[in-house]
């Protein structure tokens, strides 16, 4: 299980507040994806009524809900660990992924209650650019790991990072022809930063450590910076390194 993240201001503006979805957004993805056995053994039936929480720094904890009453901010669902023996687990997961959508979108519209109209519509459509956490888990088939695919993406790697022209053929992970369209073949490849699929109109790039792929745009990597670097660190990868020295 995750540790909680720190408690940081408040977003107000329309970016500050996407950028908080977006974290907690991925930490949800992840327990429900890569990181789901984990998940899965921490939600005992046998314990009291737990919750899944996303943080913004993209990381994830099962925990007993806030005692404040009201709440500091809308509350996940609760006793998600009650139902999880009494369900198939594949229906189990999906159902804790549509709650965790529900949640994600009241906390994001929790903070942008202070915003005018025009903005909240902005925000939406930004949200709704990326796929829910459902959509997420089904295209992760519920726990598979996508380290083959990034195993094989080692081959084209260095690809990933050359100018838009180019990009669209080699900037992923290569995997073994399996007769399906490019889109749907590199449907299991999502962004390291907001969890949303491959989409072979984007810009992409690899990170040289933990081998995740993300979007230019999460990541700040245009085509044209990406010709300029050697081995690229994601933010995740910096951040470590940085704090072990």
């Amino acid at each position: 299980m995750e540790m909680a993240a720190p408690v940081s201001p408040a977003p107000r503006t329309v970016e500050d507040i996407f950028k908080d979805f977006s974290g907690r957004r991925a930490g949800l993805v992840r327990a429900l994806t890569v990181d789901v056995d984990e998940f899965y053994g921490f939600c005992d039936p046998e314990k009291e009524n737990l919750c899944l929480y996303g943080h913004p720094n993209g990381r994830w904890e099962v925990a007993l809900p806030a005692e404040e009453v009201p709440p500091e901010l809308p509350e996940p669902a609760l006793g998600i660990n009650f139902a999880r023996d009494g369900m198939n687990r594949r229906d189990w997961l999906s159902l804790v992924a549509v709650h965790s959508d529900s949640w994600l979108l009241s906390v994001a519209f929790f903070f942008a209650a202070r915003l005018n109209g025009n903005e909240r519509k902005r925000l939406f459509s930004l949200i709704n650019d990326h796929p829910t956490v459902l959509e997420a888990l089904s295209d992760r088939k519920h726990g598979r790991d996508n380290k083959s695919a990034a195993d094989n993406g080692n081959k084209s790697r260095h690809s990933g990072k050359r100018a838009n022209d180019v990009q669209t053929k080699n900037s992923r992970p290569t995997v073994v022809d399996d007769g399906f369209d490019d889109d749907e073949e590199h449907s299991e490849t999502l962004c390291g930063s907001c969890g949303g699929r491959y989409n072979s109109s984007e810009f992409w790039i690899g990170c040289d450590i933990c081998e995740r792929w993300f979007h230019g745009k999460c990541v700040r990597i245009t085509p044209a910076k990406a010709e300029h670097i050697k081995h690229y660190k994601c933010p995740d990868c910096s951040s470590s390194k940085k704090s072990r020295q």
